[in-house]
């Protein structure tokens, strides 16, 4: 439903609802491109970017760059009870053997393929059931609001490792599990985050125009609140990516992870690195390093998006 102003000076009459979609998508895009733009002058963006996307190459092109398959054991004939090739000791292990005679670079070659599933799979399943719960409370409010939060609350006052491992715990040692634990305990971040970015933008006047205009509520959400809300969430999900990957490893670390003892997985490896620190520490050293400059992209990439999306900073 449409209303018609009285003619403006040039004579032409105006569709107020058609000028209000207009002015929300030009706004929509400039509020993208400059955050774009910002994003492009960031060098710690460049850097989180460049790191990510680095960890991505790696884990798609995995069977290629790997020298070994995941699970061969090439040098397990150089391992000894007392000794274990370390980088640079043999040709054709550039970064050494583990305890079962593992190549070390191909572990760790897939176990980027690993973490990347873990941690994409994860941050997915926590931020589609996160959005759910969030764009109910957002958008119905009353009753459901406060079962909704309420509910997340309960989540929230358990911490999200011991929560992870506790799930991981019920549905058994396998990868997927692992995948649901960490999703599970990311879900009540979401939602609180986009119900209370909702709820902002509820009280906008562009929402009011609209209201008034006779716009139904479903409409007014699909089409207009959760557009404009949902930008702080696709932060926060950048940034759950860091967190995802070292919780995988924690997870793996526990032996909540499955798998055999061979299995390319950075937690894993830091798991049977440990009875080796005193003649082998770089089985502990180089996974350990992914992980850290793993999360440290996702992490700098997160914070330049929230820094260029953020109006206190927009507005220098």
């Amino acid at each position: 439903m449409s209303v018609a102003l009285p003619p403006a000076q040039g004579g032409e009459i105006i569709d107020t609802v058609a000028v209000a979609q207009a002015g929300l998508k030009d706004g929509s895009g400039g509020f993208w491109r400059d955050v774009f733009r910002r994003i492009r002058r960031n060098p710690t963006a460049w850097i989180g970017a460049a790191i990510v996307v680095l960890f991505l190459l790696v884990a798609a092109l995995a069977p290629i760059l790997a020298p070994y398959p995941e699970t061969a054991l090439p040098g397990a004939k150089f391992i000894t009870p007392t000794y274990i090739p370390g980088p640079g000791e043999l040709p054709q292990f550039p970064l050494g053997l583990d305890r079962f005679g593992g190549d070390v670079l191909s572990k760790l070659i897939w176990g980027a393929q690993a973490s990347l599933m873990v941690g994409v799979i994860s941050t997915a399943m926590g931020l589609v059931g996160g959005m759910l719960l969030g764009l109910l409370a957002g958008t119905f409010g009353g009753w459901v609001d406060t079962i909704i939060m309420r509910f997340v609350d309960i989540i929230l006052s358990v911490p999200n490792l011991l929560l992870a491992v506790s799930i991981a715990a019920i549905l058994g040692q396998t990868p997927f599990a692992v995948m649901i634990a960490i999703g599970a305990s990311q879900v009540p971040i979401f939602a609180r985050l986009l119900r209370a970015s909702m709820l902002q933008q509820r009280s906008s006047d562009y929402v009011l125009s609209a209201q008034t205009l006779g716009l139904g509520r479903g409409r007014i959400t699909m089409s207009h609140v959760l557009p404009n809300a949902i930008g702080p969430v696709i932060v926060q999900g950048t940034l759950t990516l860091a967190t995802a990957v070292i919780d995988a490893a924690a997870l793996s670390f526990l032996g909540l992870g499955g798998g055999r003892p061979e299995t390319a997985e950075w937690g894993r490896m830091l798991t049977y690195a440990q009875a080796e620190l005193a003649i082998a520490p770089w089985l502990a050293f180089l996974p350990g390093i992914c992980i850290a400059v793993t999360a440290l992209g996702f992490t700098l990439f997160g914070e330049a998006l929230r820094e260029a999306m953020d109006p206190r900073t927009r507005a220098r």
